[in-house]
Parts: structure tokens; sequence; C-alpha cells
């Protein structure tokens, strides 16, 4: 945050509005009457900013527009459908134009409203793609984009809130959502990077196994079930990290 000018106290104002939808959403939850004194007392917020807060409309936030929503459905059927990929199931070079596997055909299977170009220099955009001559190149194993600040924080907010909900869900409501992790310390630099490559091949096996299955679960409910009955969303990922240890692992004197 203090990278991009995020200080303390703007943190903090940003973070009232958290903790009143919080408590606003908890007192409802419970039969509760929504009354400032309330809301006060369960967040903690003082009823001054309660009630300036919950008066004023809430500050417009930047979002990733464009064509983001559908340069993502491109990259997932791009890399779930058989006919656009190889033996090894990467991602094949396709071309620009044409009958499929075409980049033309892949977009216009999606929406005949936009311009496969737009959708294309969006992708070049954001680093997921590369043309050359006549073919178009993916470049990743999934929709993450590489550069365009507002798309990678965006990623950054969608990711990391489902996998804290997912973790506090567990936490406590007693779900099951799957949340797990592996770790390993007192290993060298090499061996962390070598664990870094496999655990990227490990998650382009589960993103073909997944992917493949939520594209067809999407299809089959758009052909089979109403726009009511679609009222749920999944998101399932992968993370890695490492850095240099701390604390020292020498055994006492």
């Amino acid at each position: 945050m203090l990278r991009h000018g995020v200080t303390a106290p703007a943190f903090a104002t940003a973070l009232k509005r958290v903790f009143l939808q919080a408590a606003q959403d908890e007192l409802l939850a419970n039969g509760k009457t929504l009354t400032d004194s309330a809301v006060s007392l369960l967040s903690g917020v003082h009823r001054r900013d309660v009630r300036n807060l919950t008066r004023l409309a809430p500050p417009q936030q930047p979002r990733a527009e464009g064509f983001t929503g559908l340069a993502s459905q491109v990259v997932s059927r791009w890399l779930s459908q058989q006919r656009y990929l190889d033996g090894q199931q990467a991602p094949l070079a396709i071309a620009r134009s044409g009958d499929e596997p075409s980049f033309d055909a892949l977009v216009r299977a999606i929406s005949k409203d936009v311009r496969p170009r737009a959708v294309l220099d969006e992708l070049i955009r954001l680093g997921l793609a590369a043309e050359t001559d006549s073919q178009v190149t993916l470049l990743t194993h999934g929709f993450v984009p590489r550069s365009g600040f507002p798309e990678m924080a965006s990623q950054l907010s969608h990711n990391a809130h489902d996998h804290l909900a997912a973790a506090c869900h567990n936490l406590d409501d007693g779900g099951n959502f799957l949340e797990q992790a592996i770790f390993v310390d007192q290993i060298t630099a090499e061996s962390a990077l070598h664990l870094h490559k496999v655990s990227a091949q490990a998650w382009k096996v589960a993103f073909q196994t997944v992917m493949r299955e939520a594209q067809a679960r999407f299809d089959h409910d758009a052909a089979h079930a109403s726009p009511e009955q679609r009222s749920q969303r999944a998101r399932f990922g992968v993370y890695f990290y490492c850095t240099e240890e701390k604390e020292s692992h020498e055994p006492p004197a």
C-alpha cells in the first residue's frame, strides 16, 4: 500500500466502510433493527462516522473494464477445448482468422458483439498473448495478467477475497471448503526454485482438469437451467510463496 500511496489514515478511513457493512449484515442476520447506535456499538466506528458514511453514496472504485471479462472467457476456452490444445495439452498457436481452430472463431463462439481484433489487442496489452504474422500464441496457462495495474489489482482482490472467505467459513461456520497448503523449511534457494517449478507444473495439470469440468458445467447450465437457478459462483486456485527465513534454526546451546 505504501508503494502505491495508500497511507495508514487513508486505509483506516476505507476500512470503516467495511466494518459498517459487516455490522449491518450481522444485525440483519440476527433480526435486529438497524440504528446508528447499534451499528456503532457493534463495529466500534464512532456514531458521527456511522451517520456520515451510511448517508453518503459509496465512493466509486476503479474497476478493470474494457474487454477483460470476455478476454478471460477466451483464454479459458482456449485452454479447455481439445481442438485448441496439442498432445501435451498445451495451447496451440492458432491462426488469426478463418475456421476453427482460429482466434476469430474462438471469440465469435463466445460473443458476436465484440470484434475479435479488440479482444486480441486486450490480451496483448495484458501480456497474455502474442501475435506474429498470421498466428496468435497464448503466453499463459491461465488468466493471470502480468501488465495493466487495474486488472492485476482486480485479480488480487478476487483471489485473496475468496481464499480468505473459504478459510473463515471453515473456521466460523464449520464449513468444508478445500483450503490446504504444503509447507517445508530449512531448504536452499535452489530447492525453493525447484519446488516452484514443480508447483507450476502441478497447477497446469489441475487447471486442465478443473477448467474442462467448469466449462462443461457452465455450458450445461446455460442450456438447461433458468437464470434464477444459475445463482452460484465458484473459484479454484493455487499459490506458491517462498522467502528467506528470519529466525535461526540453530539448536540452543
